[in-house]
């Protein structure tokens, strides 16, 4: 897992869509090239509901940082698929409830490192290049060890991290690793995009995978996705779609359709 020497910005591709710089955009960020709003423009077409459901899955995972921080005293954070940074991220909300806590941020992107890196790195923070799907060396990685203690409760989010892991690796399968390696009294929050439609799935599946240079899963129905976290102990309100989980002032924000949504859940490790 690599954690020194920043990557060149003057060696970042901006003439190919990215998902990163796709995901900022979505969320109403400024960290995007006209490649990545062209591949937005194309993905909107297809299902409008995508920079809605992108929202939603953010703030599903600001809330479910502020629940285990205020209700369970969380103090140690991983987060995979960082992206680029926003202006409230995890480590922001954790602190405001527990002083010093800790956050790891994990993205395979050169553009989300450089900004996580510059804007984002300190004392309790730290940005590591890894992929979803490398979760299990990441969290063995001497670098991570030195922040995190592993001995103590850990949550690990994966929030819309699951549907970027490839086929070969598998998304039930980093739920598992992620899961064994934890304290007891740890927590995993993960999500995963799903679609009824399998022609949506089809041809959104082909543009995100394009945006990823092939390192990609796919989106999925919701039955596969409810398989994969079958294994674990949900929290209440279990695995819904991810405006749903604990709303609160978000209620009345909306998520996704049949056609394009996005699915989570917060489990406990036992």
């Amino acid at each position: 897992m690599e954690r020194g020497q920043t990557p060149r910005l003057d060696v970042i591709d901006s003439k190919s869509p990215n998902l990163a710089r796709m995901n900022n955009y979505l969320l109403g960020g400024k960290d995007h090239y006209g490649a990545d709003r062209e591949a937005c423009e194309r993905l909107t077409q297809l299902v409008p509901e995508a920079p809605r459901v992108a929202q939603a899955a953010h703030r599903f995972l600001l809330r479910a940082t502020s629940h285990l921080a205020r209700d369970h005293q969380v103090r140690q954070y991983v987060v995979f698929g960082a992206g680029l940074p926003t202006s409230v991220g995890v480590h922001h909300v954790a602190r405001r409830i527990q002083a010093g806590a800790r956050t790891v941020y994990a993205d395979h992107d050169p553009l989300a490192l450089v900004h996580g890196r510059a804007l984002w790195e300190d004392r309790y923070t730290l940005v590591m290049r890894a992929a979803p799907a490398e979760s299990l060396a990441l969290l063995r990685s001497a670098a991570v060890r030195e922040m995190i203690d592993f001995a103590s409760p850990v949550a690990v989010l994966l929030v819309s991290g699951l549907h970027n892991v490839p086929e070969d690796a598998g998304p039930s399968t980093v739920l598992q690793q992620a899961s064994r390696i934890l304290a007891s009294g740890s927590f995993i929050a993960a999500s995963h995009l799903v679609s009824e439609d399998a022609e949506v799935r089809r041809k959104a599946g082909a543009l995100l995978r394009e945006a990823a240079a092939g390192r990609w899963g796919r989106v999925r129905p919701r039955a596969e996705v409810d398989a994969f976290f079958g294994g674990l102990q949900q929290m209440a309100p279990g695995l819904v779609d991810v405006h749903q989980w604990r709303p609160g002032g978000d209620r009345a924000a909306g998520g996704g359709s049949l056609r394009w949504a996005e699915r989570g859940a917060v489990a406990v490790v036992h």
